[in-house]
């Protein structure tokens, strides 16, 4: 187990949005925003919290916003970004589309963590989840290394490093489904 005063939590907001057509960040699920209820899930983990965004709206969740620093290359220039203002040596990465997501679910990843892992990733449905994961920051130098090239593909930056992948129990899925569009709005306030 990781202890949370050398975990930092990166909540990735950056994106266009552009299948939803709003900001995924703001949308309201039970009274509270996207970010607000992954802060909630996050805050007993970690020691501090980041978004990483460059809209300034986002200043009103009341942590840290800080601006890619590569833009316009996705999440993986998000998650160098947060890497790269991190103090701590690890990093609980979560995507602003997964508002199901629950503290017990993001505790797995640092429960599991083992010695001589770069990431811990979840895994539902025979699907990785590399925008929910622990990242050493170490990995900022490879990430760094990959954009430089022009690649964005979140899992192949992963599939570079040393990775342990956790299975969620079925009963768990749910807590990380991403909302991208919608429909899959609707599905969940249905």
């Amino acid at each position: 187990m990781i202890s949370k005063n050398n975990i930092t939590g990166i909540i990735l907001a950056g994106g266009k949005s552009s299948r939803m057509g709003t900001d995924k960040a703001t949308l309201l699920l039970k009274e509270k925003t996207f970010i607000q209820h992954i802060i909630v899930a996050m805050k007993p983990l970690v020691n501090y919290m980041i978004i990483v965004s460059d809209n300034p709206n986002h200043e009103e969740f009341e942590i840290e916003r800080i601006e890619d620093v590569i833009k316009d290359a996705g999440p993986l220039a998000g998650i160098y970004s947060g890497l790269q203002y991190s103090k701590t040596d690890y990093n609980l990465v979560v995507s602003c589309d997964v508002p199901l997501i629950t503290c017990e679910v993001l505790k797995q990843l640092s429960d599991n963590y083992e010695e001589g892992f770069d990431v811990i990733q979840l895994k539902s449905n025979q699907k990785t989840m590399p925008l929910t994961a622990i990242y050493k920051k170490t990995c900022k130098q490879l990430i760094k290394k990959l954009l430089d090239k022009g690649e964005r593909r979140v899992r192949f930056a992963v599939s570079q490093f040393k990775t342990k992948t956790i299975t969620l129990d079925d009963n768990l899925a749910s807590a990380i489904i991403n909302i991208n569009t919608k429909e899959e709005f609707d599905a969940i306030t249905n």
